[in-house]
């Protein structure tokens, strides 16, 4: 895709979705980061409901390391694979603690060390919490930009490195989110509204999402 097709989608995007951010509420760097944690295999939504209880009980690193797993399992049941992630946010709070003086870590390398991080959670931490440039791929994110020709990853990672050549590094974080916003409300995994797509003029593969 030619560089003034790419700024005509962005543009595009800037002007359908100009308030697009996370929909994951938090305080803190390490509050994004447990609920960024929670929300694989859950919803923002259910994710919100669960953090709004969670973060008035334990706020900090300090407060989740001296919870045993079964403790927060009852706290965050209703999300996603609760028992795994009871363990690794406990975890990642002692490393914390331990490793970074009760600070999160504010880079790639040192995010995804932590337990329970994987590239996605620790690009969400370092371009929402701190404003550094990252670029997070979610299912979202890779089904969209290889719709539309922003890139043509074989996977997340492919498809990390090719949006992040291909869209200016001031635009990763708002391209992110646009991307997102625009698989939730127009380019779904499923029956795609594409009649109705702005961006439809634009896009590479309009048959996929007929």
């Amino acid at each position: 895709m030619g560089e003034n097709r790419i700024k005509e989608i962005l543009k595009i995007f800037e002007k359908l979705y100009p308030d697009a951010k996370t929909a994951l509420k938090y305080d803190t760097p390490f509050q994004l980061l447990v609920a960024t944690m929670l929300a694989a295999q859950s919803t923002d939504k259910q994710v919100n409901k669960v953090t709004s209880r969670l973060f008035k009980k334990y706020s900090g690193p300090e407060d989740f390391a001296r919870l045993n797993p079964e403790d927060l399992e009852k706290e965050i049941r209703g999300c996603g694979l609760y028992r795994n992630k009871s363990k690794n946010i406990i975890e990642a709070s002692r490393v914390i603690i331990d490793k970074y003086k009760g600070e999160v870590p504010r880079n790639l390398n040192d995010l995804m060390s932590l337990p329970g991080v994987g590239r996605k959670t620790a690009n969400v931490v370092l371009s929402n919490a701190f404003n550094m440039p990252a670029f997070a791929v979610d299912t979202h994110v890779f089904r969209v930009s290889n719709r539309i020709g922003l890139a043509h990853g074989k996977n997340v990672l492919e498809a990390e490195y090719q949006l992040m050549e291909n869209i200016p590094e001031e635009l990763w974080g708002k391209t992110h989110h646009w991307l997102i916003y625009h698989g939730r409300q127009v380019c779904r995994a499923r029956n795609p509204k594409c009649q109705k797509c702005a961006l439809i003029h634009l896009c590479e593969n309009p048959q996929d999402c007929t």
